[in-house]
């Protein structure tokens, strides 16, 4: 089976073009094609003042601005998992020195070393 697939998609009212993609991401092609559709069609009915390339660029902005919006989400979930994974590191390497001199006391959920 051949790892490429011959695609074509239609986005709006422009010619169809043809992809060559991955066959494992058909899915994610057509999904991506049904929304960008499905938002140009339902504003292309409200803003009836406005081009279709106009409504397009509308449309490609929306989903520039959510582009933006998921990276800066994924990177403030980055940060803090590398405190988190700073943090953590520190903590076993508190219980291996605590382990490596044969004096393991441990603080209990008071404070209090057991």
């Amino acid at each position: 089976m051949k790892d490429k697939l011959n695609i074509t998609i239609r986005i709006a009212e422009l010619p169809p073009f043809a992809l060559q993609i991955d066959r494992s991401e058909e899915e994610m092609i057509r999904n991506a094609e049904y929304n960008v559709n499905k938002l140009w069609r339902t504003w292309r009915q409200r803003f009836t003042d406005k081009s279709s390339t106009e409504v397009l660029g509308m449309v490609a902005f929306q989903f520039a601005k959510l582009f933006t919006v998921l990276n800066r989400q994924a990177d403030e979930t980055a940060a803090v998992l590398d405190r988190f994974e700073r943090q953590l590191d520190s903590i076993l390497l508190d219980i291996d020195a605590l382990g490596a001199d044969g004096n393991m006391t441990l603080p209990d959920a008071g404070g209090r070393h057991l």
